[in-house]
């Protein structure tokens, strides 16, 4: 069932900090003239090395602010809050649509041609009881291999994509996966995409990587229905508004994004300072 928006409503967006920057990056291709509202929660970045607990309930808050703010349908754009609060936002809000973001166990068996397949994730998603569902129900006789990666979403979000650190946490995670033979790998957080390149040098070329952020932003944009209206973009985040506008400039070339700070301790989530 598609929406009926109205030109004043929006579609809201958020992840724990930049990484869900690459599915608003699809959304704003396939919804051209649709307001969309994206908030990076870099202030409590990364959610990977957060408890469930903490995460649903974060989750809870920025969803109640988007709502707020306009959304008649939420995007989550990050594989850990996908996780561990998707089911809590749809049932504190059972009419709104929720979008979660969620690795692709379909398009990598499909893909697969020895059977084993690599997985990398942040820490809370990779031990996440919906992961483990999500594999049970869908790799069958497949091998998944799942790899925790805690330290390289605080790299990203520092802006660090070149760095001998970076490079060697990438070799480090990917070394397991190597050792088991896999042929195909899911980046299993919408941070990894920013950083393609050094995955695939690490797994070698001959390693298939598979990204979800397209096939999150083509369901949002099917449930959305027709992109008429005035568009806009709004971006707020829970930390430093100078410094996330410049994260956008220099790695995704954006440098005329205004970005608002917003806190959710703050009345009615006002915004304390644009930059």
């Amino acid at each position: 069932m598609q929406i009926d928006p109205s030109p004043s409503r929006e579609i809201g967006i958020f992840d724990s900090g930049v990484g869900g920057f690459t599915v608003l990056h699809e959304l704003r291709q396939l919804l051209p003239g649709v307001r969309l509202r994206y908030l990076a929660d870099t202030a409590y970045a990364p959610y990977g090395a957060r408890t469930p607990e903490d995460i649903q309930q974060r989750s809870l808050v920025i969803a109640e602010h988007l709502i707020a703010s306009g959304a008649e349908l939420i995007v989550v754009a990050c594989n850990t809050a996908t996780a561990h609060a998707i089911e809590a936002l749809r049932a504190r809000w059972p009419t709104l649509p929720f979008v979660g973001t969620e690795p692709g166990i379909k398009p990598a068996v499909a893909a697969t041609r020895n059977g084993r397949i690599g997985l990398l994730a942040t820490p809370a998603t990779a031990t996440s009881a919906r992961l483990l569902a999500l594999v049970e129900r869908h790799a069958g006789a497949h091998e998944v291999v799942v790899q925790g990666c805690p330290g390289v979403v605080d790299r990203i979000e520092a802006g660090d994509l070149a760095s001998a650190e970076l490079r060697a946490l990438v070799e480090h995670y990917c070394a397991p996966l190597r050792a088991a033979g896999v042929d195909t790998a899911l980046l299993g957080c919408t941070h990894y995409p920013l950083i393609e390149p050094l995955w695939q040098a690490a797994l070698g070329p001959s390693v298939k990587l598979l990204r979800i952020e397209t096939a999150v932003a083509r369901r949002a944009a099917d449930l959305w229905g027709a992109s008429t209206g005035e568009p806009s973009l709004a971006v707020e985040t829970s930390g430093n508004p100078a410094a996330l506008r410049a994260w956008l400039a220099q790695v995704l070339g954006w440098k005329d994004i205004a970005v608002q700070a917003w806190q959710p301790e703050s009345k009615n989530g006002q915004h304390a300072l644009t930059v």
